[in-house]
């Protein structure tokens, strides 16, 4: 997952970023680690977020745009 990539992007610590999505700071580290997986609420969250698709977010397109 790109997280890590997009939340530095932004110059964000991932407090920052865990405190921006009412998270905790673990489950950022765990989810930018790879140790856990996001359910679809919580990618839904990130893309938000990030105003990238989910799919860019899974690493399964190098297009962060949304697709027509």
């Amino acid at each position: 997952m790109r997280l890590k990539e997009l939340r530095k992007k932004r110059h964000m610590t991932q407090q920052r970023l865990a405190i921006e999505l009412n998270m905790t700071l673990n489950s950022i580290s765990r989810y930018e680690n790879e140790v856990r997986e996001a359910d679809y609420q919580t990618l839904i969250k990130f893309a938000d977020f990030f105003n990238v698709s989910i799919d860019y977010l899974l690493e399964r397109t190098d297009n962060p745009k949304f697709l027509k």
